[in-house]
């Protein structure tokens, strides 16, 4: 998707035009590119199944088909449910007088992870009661029905309401406090991956970006970007601060680089939550890139590297806005590490005085 962006967007390297529009040769090779980079948001509950099944101790294949069968071709395309609901036109089955929704889930991710936990609970179920001379036949059959039923009459409606909830409230921190919503996003983004909760985000983000056309974009991906390269500044900082410590200015120098690149981890746990400073400066670096991007709109319109490479998968117009935020995260990420350490210390000295009279 980074790569059609470079393609196809007006005015990134050449005034009022896209590269595809100045050489109309690189037109079919962006096509190509932007249907390998659909694929994945297109058949995604396939993929989502087989691996949510896999892990949640299931069949995969079974997973897949669940994942399959909510993306039906015979089914009302996901993205149309929500006009069919204002035009009173959403097609449903009517089974023995009980109407059920012959909706389908493109885009979606809670909807699945639920139907793949309940197939996985009631394959194992029926392992269990099915004598062993039929449970190739009869299992496989009665797990995808049974799983099927329950996904369109309770699970699908259930989580897709959940789904839209959770990104509706992230929406309304946003919209209504905007860069003070940001802030307050961007300072607990690091304490939220800590407790590894950010990989929630990665269901609402995935949303946001399958239904771009609505959302524009995703404003999730710019927060962690901010958070990321805020932690990998601060981290770096150390090096500053530290004198004797050799060994953990090498794990701050490594994984500080990492943490720019998009992956924290290492910086997080390696230094900064060590050192508690770093991680403090690092949060307060991210709510002012974060409350930045807010302000000026920056939307990210595919996944990628939440760092430095996740320029490309910025929206065009946003990029500087982007560039700008990041260097401001990372401005004041070292200079609030530098500050709180020098108080640190100072509280520290005066501690050991103390003790020592």
């Amino acid at each position: 998707m980074g790569i059609n962006n470079i393609l196809t967007s007006q005015g990134l390297f050449i005034e009022g035009q896209s590269i595809v529009e100045a050489y109309p040769q690189f037109k079919d090779l962006a096509e190509l590119i932007n249907t390998f980079a659909n694929t994945g948001f297109a058949f995604l509950p396939i993929f989502l199944g087989f691996s949510a099944a896999k892990a949640f101790g299931g069949n995969p294949y079974l997973g897949a088909c669940i994942g399959a069968l909510m993306i039906h071709s015979d089914l009302l395309n996901g993205y149309s449910y929500g006009a069919a609901v204002v035009d009173g036109t959403v097609p449903v089955w009517n089974i023995f007088g009980l109407n059920i929704a012959k909706v389908g889930y493109q885009g979606t991710v809670l909807p699945v992870l639920a139907a793949a936990f309940v197939l996985a609970k009631v394959e194992k179920m029926l392992h269990k009661v099915i004598p062993s001379v039929l449970n190739n036949l009869l299992t496989p059959l009665f797990t995808v029905f049974i799983t099927g039923i329950l996904t369109f009459v309770v699970i699908g409606p259930v989580m897709r309401g959940l789904g839209d909830g959770i990104t509706t409230g992230l929406l309304w921190l946003i919209n209504t406090l905007g860069p003070i919503g940001g802030a307050i996003f961007g300072f607990l983004y690091a304490p939220i991956v800590i407790t590894g909760m950010h990989h929630s985000f990665v269901a609402i983000e995935t949303q946001l970006l399958a239904d771009i056309a609505t959302t524009g974009g995703s404003f999730i991906f710019p927060v962690a970007a901010m958070s990321n390269v805020a932690q990998g500044a601060a981290a770096l900082s150390v090096l500053l601060i530290l004198r004797k410590d050799n060994k953990m200015k090498g794990i701050a120098s490594a994984s500080g680089i990492s943490a720019l690149l998009g992956i924290t981890e290492p910086a997080i746990f390696g230094v900064n939550l060590k050192l508690r400073y770093p991680f403090f400066g690092a949060m307060i670096g991210s709510a002012v890139g974060s409350a930045y991007v807010m302000l000026t709109k920056v939307l990210a319109i595919s996944p990628g590297a939440a760092g430095l490479p996740g320029i490309i998968s910025i929206r065009p117009t946003s990029i500087v806005n982007y560039i700008i935020a990041m260097i401001l995260s990372m401005v004041v990420a070292v200079v609030s590490t530098i500050v709180i350490a020098k108080f640190m210390n100072k509280k520290q000295v005066a501690n050991d005085e103390q003790i020592a009279a």
